[in-house]
């Protein structure tokens, strides 16, 4: 599959990447998680968690598909995390 992403004039262009952020962190844990495609920073256990699973369900909704994050288009991706999240939540 072709990739969305616009051609870089000569430049590399870095692997598409996911980045979480947490903010609700009260307890003073300074909570980082890499993976393949992602790096989830900060947040309470409860949001670093949730990071967690989502990040690791798109990947492998991702794999399902025989897609790479680079070979999705925005839209594409926006509608697997949706859907993701969505699924986590019920």
């Amino acid at each position: 599959m072709k990739s969305n992403r616009p051609q870089n004039s000569g430049k590399q262009s870095r692997p598409a990447s996911m980045l979480g952020v947490g903010l609700d962190n009260t307890d003073g844990e300074a909570r980082i998680t890499r993976g393949k495609n992602f790096t989830l920073l900060g947040g309470s256990e409860e949001t670093h968690s949730f990071m967690q699973e989502t990040a690791v369900k798109v990947n492998e909704k991702l794999e399902r598909k025989g897609q790479t994050l680079d070979e999705t288009s925005p839209e594409e991706f926006r509608e697997i995390l949706f859907d993701v999240v969505d699924k986590i939540r019920r």
